[in-house]
């Protein structure tokens, strides 16, 4: 494996004629600390990041700030999905499904077809289960139908097929399988190439960076005090406007605001475990569990993922994780529908839980609606919390469009308004998947080290055409072609490349969220100790 020292050395390369590294976090402080901004946005999780993208397409300054890393809390522990919500056609909610549906299809085909991918769905029905198989039948032509048979037509089909495209499905009393199509997606990667955007458009953002205090003036909250958490560097930042998008915190913000601020929201946690795959999976398990609740069992990344639990959370956010009683009700759940041989718990790679934030009030947080809560404080701090991942884009511009709309008009009139905005811009490194693929595996120059073809995909699905530039740092410098683990696909190009164009500053960073080292279970002590290096800290 390649000594971290080699790999330290290897420059900042930027190699797109208009790219290079991004500015270091002392010019990034210096330049928030410096300048005064139409709208901080506090919180860097997709609700803030997607309304720091289009705040900044419309014109506006803006700066965007979290107290961890881009996506490091509920956005890159969801599902990994981009669905129409097929559970809420239950509760007639079909304008809902359509939206969303609406929203998924625009991801998928034309804002990010690099970073999401089709999923067929499997919903076993089995006898003594909560639902018939003509209900279910129904359900998903309906689903279908509202996606206006884009992913082809919900039906069913024969136990015996399923088990041929799913082999680890459990056939004990299986009456049939009904059939549909949503997507699915690198959450983490989504998020990132989200930031991207916002700072293409514009934005300045910085991560490890947490706000210890608001500045007022004049009764107004006219910025925030921020500590950054890797250096101790203390700053502040000056706006006309200040978005609370803190997520699970977003209360804790709103009473440094108002001391007296009653709670806004409630968390429910999602617990989620990924496993190693004993057989091919052509498809994907969405297994009803009871009239509201599914668990699913999803292929992903080369991996099993199972999901998910939803329980009220009433702990610190901060301390939210996977415990057993949580491993078992997953694997408990995941044996409705799944052989045993694939639920051994020595499969289990890693374990995630995230938390939902949902509207304040009593009920089932697994029949509370994923609506998005706006409020504003004495103070006119904005706080927003809520929705899923399937319409970030549309929270984006639902915030913007409130912020449009404020009495006083306190981002003044001189920026566009939502409504001309692009429909679909697409996300950096737009492309065909496939072809970046096969591109990177045919252009090798020669004699450069040849790319392994799960890496080129890996590469492909995770990066678009930035695939490109990545492999092209692997070619100029062949230390950086090697694997960071041999049982995975991602390169050392990519830690550089985290480091230098992602934001990446810690070991978690990277092997976290830009990689997905951690989540195959194979970010060992050697490999972080090597990251760290390369990224210029110690651990």
């Amino acid at each position: 494996m390649t000594s971290p020292t080699t790999l330290q050395s290897v420059p900042a390369l930027g190699t797109h004629p208009a790219s290079g590294s991004n500015p270091s976090r002392a010019e990034t402080r210096e330049q928030l600390a410096r300048a005064s901004y139409d709208l901080l946005v506090i919180g860097g999780g997709i609700l803030g990041i997607s309304t720091a993208w289009h705040a900044a397409q419309s014109g506006l300054r803006v700066a965007l700030v979290d107290a961890g890393d881009f996506a490091g809390a509920t956005s890159s522990a969801s599902s990994k999905l981009l669905h129409g919500g097929l559970r809420y056609l239950q509760t007639g909610a079909v304008k809902l499904v359509a939206e969303n549906h609406f929203e998924r299809r625009a991801v998928s085909r034309q804002v990010a077809p690099h970073l999401a991918n089709p999923l067929t769905f499997y919903l076993p029905v089995y006898k003594g289960g909560p639902h018939s198989a003509a209900k279910l039948g129904a359900g998903v032509f309906a689903y279908s139908a509202l996606s206006a048979f884009g992913d082809g037509v919900g039906h069913l089909l024969s136990p015996a097929k399923a088990a041929q495209d799913v082999p680890e499905l459990r056939t004990d009393n299986l009456k049939a399988v009904a059939v549909y199509g949503d997507d699915q997606m690198n959450d983490a990667r989504m998020a990132l190439m989200t930031v991207r955007a916002a700072v293409d458009a514009g934005a300045v953002v910085l991560n490890h960076a947490e706000v210890t205090g608001l500045r007022t003036t004049r009764g107004r909250v006219t910025g925030a005090e921020l500590k950054d958490r890797l250096t101790g560097e203390e700053f502040g930042v000056d706006a006309r406007l200040v978005l609370n998008a803190t997520g699970p915190w977003v209360d804790h913000l709103r009473r440094m605001e108002d001391p007296h601020a009653a709670p806004s929201i409630r968390l429910s946690k999602g617990a989620h475990l990924v496993l190693k795959r004993t057989a091919p999976w052509k498809a994907a398990l969405a297994t009803p569990i009871d009239k509201y609740r599914i668990t699913f069992a999803l292929p992903w990344e080369d991996m099993l993922l199972l999901g998910t639990t939803d329980e009220v959370y009433e702990g610190d956010p901060a301390d939210v994780s996977v415990t057993e009683s949580d491993i078992s009700q997953i694997l408990d759940e995941a044996a409705f529908s799944v052989r045993d041989q694939q639920l051994q718990r020595d499969l289990i790679t890693y374990s995630f839980a995230g938390l939902r934030v949902l509207p304040g009030g009593p009920g089932d947080t697994a029949k509370a609606k994923r609506e998005t809560v706006v409020t504003e404080g004495p103070g006119g701090m904005l706080s927003v919390a809520g929705g899923k991942w399937t319409t970030f884009r549309h929270i984006g511009r639902t915030v913007l469009k409130k912020l449009e709309e404020l009495p006083g008009r306190p981002l003044g009139d001189d920026f566009a308004p939502v409504s001309e905005l692009p429909k679909r811009l697409p996300l950096p490194g737009v492309a065909n998947p496939r072809a970046v693929e096969h591109r990177l595996l045919v252009d090798r120059p020669a004699p450069g080290p040849r790319m392994g073809a799960d890496t080129a995909r890996h590469l492909a699905t995770h990066y678009g055409s930035l695939a490109f530039d990545i492999a092209r740092l692997a070619n100029e410098h062949p230390e950086l072609a090697e694997r960071v683990h041999p049982d995975a696909p991602e390169i050392w190009a990519q830690v550089v490349w985290a480091r230098d164009h992602e934001w990446a500053e810690t070991p978690d960073d990277v092997l976290r969220r830009r990689t997905t080292l951690t989540i195959r279970g194979l970010a060992t002590d050697e490999v972080r100790a090597r990251v760290s290096e390369v990224l210029g800290k110690k651990q």
